[in-house]
């Protein structure tokens, strides 16, 4: 059980013996990882519990967004900040969200892993079977308002667009719209991944871009379309700890058979 397993390692023999559970060690290790739904769905979660067993650490993940993360790492907060961007790509994010880092030397950086963007769409498009990026380009910013202009049903398009994958919406925005604008039709508003995968799969009509985990093939429909990848990066304030860069290892070993790809 997860809660059982996010309990100390190490219990008092009194208790085992009576079957007990006793509480959590003070000052057990911990590692806070907050970042967008890219690492955090498609990295972090993966090795959570694995690192767990393996190491005695426990990982406290947040999905926050990668600008909030960077805020967070900055003023320690969190142990580790993690984004679907290239380093210089989360700077100029905060930069546009009005967040000046004054010495990005202060900060240590990686690439652990890499991401593409997924198109999740609700069941009833299935017969969509694949999308142009200039087709996906007029369905994001609202020139394409009836799937059955892109060979899919008489219904209307409902763009998902979650405010909290700031990564996720600024790569697509740059690489997809070529810099357009969401529509104001028709746009239904989200957090973060678990939510774009809920109102999609809720919503006829639906359409939303997300990280590769957060595909189901169970309730969501993904036609094929241009691939949009990114690096996924991790971030410090100074060098990471020893049991950040601990993470970091198993991550780059154990890991990479977890992560999903």
């Amino acid at each position: 059980m997860k809660n059982f397993r996010k309990l100390s390692l190490i219990v008092g023999l009194a208790t085992a013996l009576s079957g007990g559970v006793g509480p959590a060690v003070a000052g057990a290790e911990e590692i806070k990882v907050g970042g967008g739904a890219a690492p955090i769905e498609n990295i972090f979660k993966k090795v959570e519990e694995p690192f767990e067993k393996a190491s005695g650490v426990q990982l406290t993940l947040s999905s926050e967004g990668p600008d909030q993360a960077f805020i967070n790492v900055e003023k320690g907060a969190i142990d580790v900040a993690a984004a679907g961007l290239s380093f210089e790509a989360w700077l100029e994010l905060m930069k546009q969200k009005g967040h000046e880092v004054a010495n990005p030397k202060d900060f240590k950086f990686r690439v652990i892993g890499r991401d593409k963007i997924q198109v999740l769409a609700h069941k009833d498009l299935a017969a969509v079977k694949s999308l142009s990026k200039e087709q996906l380009k007029g369905i994001f910013t609202g020139k394409i308002t009836n799937w059955k202009e892109v060979g899919g049903p008489d219904k209307s398009v409902v763009v998902v667009f979650p405010t909290k994958m700031t990564g996720t919406n600024k790569l697509w925005q740059e690489k997809i719209m070529e810099g357009g604008e969401w529509p104001k039709a028709n746009l239904q508003e989200v957090a973060e991944a678990a939510d774009l995968k809920k109102k999609i799969a809720e919503t006829p009509g639906a359409v939303g871009a997300g990280p590769l985990a957060s595909q189901d093939k169970g309730s969501l429909h993904s036609p094929e379309t241009p691939e949009v990848g990114r690096p996924v990066t991790a971030l410090t304030k100074g060098a990471p700890s020893e049991k950040v860069q601990k993470l970091f290892d198993f991550i780059a070993g154990e890991g990479q058979k977890l992560i999903v790809r």
